[in-house]
């Protein structure tokens, strides 16, 4: 991308920021104690001179200042072009094309070499021998070399958009009793290509199918990479290493999601005098795995989609729910921050994980799909999860197919299953502010 294109996105992304810092009616410094950042840093992200690396801030700062929810999408797609357009794109795949040329070139030196070694005994009794250093000319047509292709990734304009359309929300649970769920994920029928698990049997035609690694929260958390085709794919849609990726769309995760602070609360399984203080947004996944924390009652995870530089058509056929297991609560501590005030709601779709078979609806007033995205137009989905009984691992599935492909992506926190429990009974410490110790239960 041109510096040029890179300034355009960078400076429709601080219009936002400071039209909603505006609105807000709060100086730099009183909105930056609210967002816990500096003013000074808050100050550079609104006149455009840096770009935040993560997003969650900018969530906290939407929120702060009551932003609508079209609003705190159109901030995280602007966050998204700013962001892709201060990074250097690199673009392996390209080297696919000269790294098969090359065995085609040294096929075809053989074919010169007989030639080449008739000439060592020459020099042993011939009486014109060829000169040792007189170097040996292979002429190699024109046709079989495959010239080099460049490939010029442009973040501010795709080449086709994604459509997204679900047919449907369904679900599939995948627990009996003490099951491990692997009914469930055959039911699914599709390739399962996540940014952290593998394939599953492909249903009807080829899919493509993949498996990728998955940066921490909240980054950008899905980039599925290349798998070998499955049986009977074509090659160069399967994803068979040349140069065509798998699935032509990324999702990327965000597992823990505050409307407010206040709003989430995680059952850890030590006295409040083992436990940190509670986490903001952003440190959330850290602190969760530091402290062996399951989310408590309820948890929203926000999804990013964006379709892949030059991707074909893309349908989203479904997004369902799988039920990995399905237990009683945990009898845990439960942690939370105490005195918070109220943030807008930004939730698309509603999950209740008490229900036998679990669907995702559609939430206060929310369109429901379809959705176009694209490389520079993406979408972002709240889900938001609940349960009074049970202890719950789940994960997400979004279907999707492009003309002769099909596939679903698996979503989930890093690898492993999002993990929801309900914590009705259980006493519940509060976390100050201003910092201090865990205020226990009253009553």
């Amino acid at each position: 991308m041109s510096g040029e294109a890179g300034a355009t996105e960078a400076e429709e992304f601080a219009t936002l920021l400071r039209e909603l810092k505006d609105r807000s009616g709060l100086s730099y410094g009183a909105l930056a104690k609210r967002v816990h950042m500096s003013a000074s840093t808050l100050h550079r992200y609104c006149s455009g001179g840096a770009v935040p690396g993560e997003y969650a801030p900018l969530d906290r700062l939407a929120r702060v200042c009551r932003a609508t929810p079209q609003e705190v999408v159109e901030l995280h797609r602007r966050w998204v072009l700013a962001d892709a357009a201060r990074r250097p794109r690199v673009d392996p795949p390209a080297a696919a094309p000269d790294a098969a040329a090359a065995p085609e070139e040294a096929a075809a030196e053989p074919a010169e070499e007989p030639a080449a070694a008739g000439e060592g005994p020459a020099q042993g009794g011939s009486a014109e021998p060829a000169p040792p250093d007189e170097p040996v000319v292979v002429h190699v047509p024109p046709s079989p070399v495959r010239p080099r292709r460049r490939r010029t990734v442009l973040v501010t304009s795709a080449a086709v958009a994604a459509v997204l359309v679900a047919a449907s929300l369904l679900a599939r649970p995948l627990w009996k009793g003490e099951g491990n769920g692997t009914g469930g994920q055959q039911a699914a029928g599709a390739a399962a290509t996540s940014a952290t698990t593998g394939a599953q049997e492909p249903r009807g035609t080829p899919s493509p199918s993949g498996r990728s690694r998955t940066p921490s929260a909240p980054a950008p958390t899905t980039a599925p990479t290349t798998a070998p085709a499955t049986k009977g794919a074509v090659p160069a849609k399967g994803g068979s290493g040349q140069g065509t990726p798998a699935v032509p769309l990324t999702v990327s995760t965000r597992p823990y999601v505050y409307d407010s602070p206040c709003d989430q609360r995680f059952l850890v399984d030590k006295a409040p005098g083992q436990v940190g203080p509670f986490p903001d947004e952003q440190d959330a996944p850290r602190w969760v795995s530091a402290n062996g924390a399951v989310a408590a009652g309820g948890q929203q995870v926000a999804l990013t989609v964006q379709g892949r530089p030059g991707a074909d058509t893309v349908v989203l056929e479904a997004l369902h729910v799988d039920v990995a297991s399905k237990h009683a609560p945990l009898a845990w501590n439960d942690y939370t921050m105490s005195q918070c005030g109220g943030m807008v709601d930004t939730k698309s779709f509603d999950l209740d994980l008490d229900k036998g078979s679990p669907t995702l609806a559609v939430k206060n007033g929310q369109r429901d799909f379809p959705y176009k995205v694209s490389e520079s137009d993406p979408e972002v989905f709240y889900v938001t999860v609940h349960t009074t009984g049970y202890d719950v691992r789940w994960t997400l599935g979004l279907d999707w197919s492009s003309g002769d492909r099909h596939g679903t992506v698996r979503i989930d926190d890093h690898g492993a299953p999002f993990r929801t429990s309900a914590d009705t009974g259980r006493p519940q410490y509060g976390y100050p502010p201003g910092g201090g110790d865990w205020i226990p239960p009253t009553g």
